[in-house]
């Protein structure tokens, strides 16, 4: 795996001033000679039940370290259950959690829903479990909660967290952050916000994103431009994508997969639920000001269906048209043109549409709190989750 943490240690090297930690319910404290002490060292503590309710302190680590993995499962893995349970972390005594999100759109469950997959920062081999690789550094303290926001007990969860402490210290290194956020519907002609503006310096490390899809809507869904706006971008962004099935690296509509650092992990055209992730390993986005991150709300189909959206006053606003050899744009005229405008070919149709966003953004930052607001409520994160008729599909 490559290496994101300039001090992550060769294979071949030894350092002298890191040690090795694993913290679970087996040594819920990561100390020297203290695990597995339950059950005379019998797996007395591989589990416990998280009632309705309850925050667990996962891990609470004073020194300089990294956490270099984390693995999970549970006794239920719904999606419902997913998104009601919400993982914080807090770095160097910091008031604010860095990361703060539904558990299973961290984790790459997005919309609560589990597939196997692989990437270089985040795994579920089978899709029963729940691994992260992304490097976490702390200089003074690591705390970690798993709130189980539910109204239901979670009769077992498991997990380990494994970090190295660094006895000589750390220097500055930028700390990891993830934030949540949802539109159950998205406004009509505006982009969805993946990342809020930050003020800082740091590393856009990419986004899992969950699209559930108006059911007013035809055609698709997938046409949205990713936007990064850098260090004062107001307008316009400095990087810009040409689509959302680009921005995972495919093509010409979108098919469940995963790859490294791009996939696609569910997509149920019947029901109209989509996933997708996007990881910056090989691409750093860096921003030494600010940044926000948007993507554009955008669909596509052929322009009957785009004209029997308009004739049923479903709340669309077409903006391009496509033929083998012509692009047309309609916004750029005053007042902008219409689809029976004699000058407007047939063919495939691009319009502004509305649909229900989410996205958990990952990123690493100068500073332990990021300023952003809190998690929305459990009612507005568990709205039409695990309502997919799988049987449909």
């Amino acid at each position: 795996m490559q290496a994101l943490w300039a001090q992550q240690t060769p294979l071949y090297e030894m350092r002298d001033d890191v040690q090795s930690r694993w913290i679970s319910f087996e040594n819920p404290t990561g100390e020297k000679g203290a695990g597995g002490k339950a059950n005379q060292g019998a797996k007395g503590a591989a589990f416990k039940k998280i009632p309705a309710g309850e925050e667990l302190v996962l891990m609470d680590v004073a020194g300089a370290g990294v956490i270099n993995r984390m693995w999970f499962t549970m006794s239920n893995r719904s999606p419902r259950m997913l998104r009601s349970i919400v993982l914080r972390m807090y770095w160097d005594d910091a008031e604010t959690p860095a990361v703060e999100t539904p558990f299973g759109d961290f984790f790459g469950a997005i919309l609560g829903e589990m597939k196997p997959f692989e990437s270089e920062l985040f795994s579920s081999p089978e899709g029963r479990s729940f691994n992260a690789f992304v490097p976490m550094p702390f200089r003074t303290r690591a705390r970690i909660t798993f709130t189980n926001d539910s109204e239901e007990d979670l009769s077992a969860l498991f997990y380990d967290i494994n970090y190295s402490i660094y006895e000589t210290g750390l220097g500055e290194p930028l700390y990891f952050h993830a934030t949540w956020r949802r539109e159950r519907w998205t406004e009509l002609g505006k982009d969805f916000t993946i990342l809020p503006k930050i003020m800082g310096k740091g590393r856009f490390l990419g986004a899992h994103v969950g699209v559930i899809g108006h059911p007013d809507n035809l055609g698709w869904w997938g046409e949205g431009e990713v936007k990064i706006f850098l260090d004062g971008d107001e307008a316009f962004p400095t990087l810009v994508g040409t689509g959302t099935e680009d921005y995972v690296g495919t093509a010409y509509f979108q098919g469940e997969f995963s790859n490294r650092h791009q996939g696609s992990l569910l997509i149920d055209n019947v029901n109209m639920f989509w996933s997708f992730y996007r990881h910056h390993v090989p691409d750093p986005v860096f921003f030494h000001q600010d940044i926000r991150v948007t993507i554009q709300q955008m669909g596509g189909a052929m322009q009957e269906f785009v004209k029997e959206m308009l004739e049923k006053e479903v709340e669309i606003i077409p903006v391009s048209v496509a033929t083998q050899d012509a692009f047309v744009s309609l916004l750029d005229s005053a007042p902008p043109k219409k689809l029976d405008d004699d000058d407007v070919p047939y063919g495939w149709t691009n319009y502004y549409r509305r649909d229900d966003v989410s996205a958990v953004a990952l990123f690493y930052l100068d500073k332990p709190e990021n300023g952003l607001p809190r998690i929305a409520p459990r009612e507005q994160r568990i709205a039409a989750v695990g309502e997919r008729n799988c049987s449909e599909k």
